[in-house]
């Protein structure tokens, strides 16, 4: 499970292209990892666009977004071109990251319990420390909050 001020668990992942990305690249920087369910459902697309439009605001403070999901590579790049994504989405086909980030658990809908991916998110800071974590996501608003917790922890931090 994620613990404030602890490391983050690694991961190596491929990307919407197949491309394998991992913890240690994201090192000098600040990393916003999300984790959603389903590529192209009206939630999951709303909250990659939010994160979307306040992209260059989290560049400019040095940081980057990935989000991650079961779903395959293709279904990615799908979903990126479609809804003009200009950050990296990681499959985790296996569940095998989601399960360390604590994504991945129980859930509930019209009844029936199953297995899933629980959106939350992650930020870790430059040195690959989890600074802040929000393990169950509501999608309105959520990118501008973490935004705004990147720069409170900036202003604490000396990690620039």
């Amino acid at each position: 499970m994620i613990k404030l001020g602890v490391k983050a668990p690694d991961f190596s992942l491929p990307d919407e292209n197949g491309v394998d990305h991992s913890l240690e690249e994201y090192k000098g920087k600040w990393l916003v990892l999300y984790f959603y369910p389903k590529d192209n459902t009206p939630g999951c697309s709303r909250e990659a666009r939010e994160f979307n439009e306040l992209l260059a605001d989290f560049k400019g403070l040095g940081a980057e977004v990935v989000g991650v999901s079961k779903d395959s590579s293709k279904s990615h790049a799908r979903f990126k071109e479609k809804q003009g994504l200009q950050f990296t989405l990681l499959s985790d086909e296996s569940t095998s990251t989601l399960r360390a980030y604590g994504a991945w658990g129980r859930k509930k809908l019209y009844g029936k319990e199953y297995s899933g991916t629980i959106r939350s998110t992650v930020l870790i800071d430059p040195r690959g420390v989890v600074r802040a974590y929000w393990p169950k996501v509501k999608v309105a608003g959520h990118a501008m909050e973490v935004l705004n917790k990147l720069k409170e922890l900036k202003g604490a931090t000396s990690d620039g």
